[in-house]
């Protein structure tokens, strides 16, 4: 077998199309990766993506209010506004001659103490810009079908506009009409105490009624 670790691969990378994969253990989305390698026989790659969102590349609403704790005061948003990371993930590509299209699955956290979330909340339609960075190493057929070996760098790239609503129609899928709020464990047994306390049956009907103001 031979080998040719060090030396680096020429591939092409398309991201084509994202959807809600339905049926996942956390809320996922699905882009439809496709992969270029000329006439040259890959055997498999094992890719390590990272993917970020160059918030720059979209026009905002100034009035948007839910924007100022990300990027403060709009008249500050050419400075502040700036590329978020969303997500690192690892891919395995079967072998495939020429090209191939498989899906890359994306897991989507709904945690508003992660950047990208709070972002990704609070675009209600449009396009999210997105940019995808791949690594990792290709096993490819060399001459006489000897197994070799080359990096993919991290400037094998693909570029993306993702409609925002796939974002939210994925939350929607797995949260229907929720959101999530994470506490410290001492607010959260104070809540769990005043619960028991008015013997409310939901942590929404506690909240509402703290918020409400209705009990004391």
């Amino acid at each position: 077998m031979a080998s040719t670790v060090g030396s680096v691969l020429d591939l092409r990378f398309h991201v084509e199309d994202a959807a809600t994969v339905e049926y996942a253990a956390v809320p996922t989305i699905g882009f439809d990766l496709r992969i270029e390698s000329g006439r040259r026989e890959i055997r498999s790659l094992m890719l390590d993506v990272q993917v970020q969102i160059p918030a720059r590349r979209r026009v905002h609403d100034p009035d948007d209010e839910r924007l100022f704790d990300l990027f403060g005061d709009p008249s500050g948003w050419k400075d502040s506004l700036r590329t978020l990371p969303w997500m690192r993930t690892a891919l395995v590509v079967p072998g495939f001659s020429g090209e191939t299209v498989v899906q890359l699955p994306m897991p989507c956290s709904y945690d508003f103490e992660v950047t990208a979330a709070r972002y990704l909340a609070s675009l209600e339609d449009g396009e999210v810009p997105l940019e995808f960075m791949f690594y990792g190493t290709a096993f490819y057929a060399g001459p006489g079908g000897l197994l070799q070996t080359a990096h993919v760098d991290w400037s094998s790239e693909a570029e993306y506009r993702m409609p925002a609503s796939v974002w939210h129609e994925t939350m929607e899928h797995y949260f229907p009409r929720s959101a999530w709020l994470r506490v410290s464990k001492d607010t959260f047994d104070r809540l769990h105490a005043y619960r028991s306390k008015h013997a409310l049956l939901s942590w929404e009907r506690a909240l509402d009624s703290l918020l409400d103001g209705k009990e004391s």
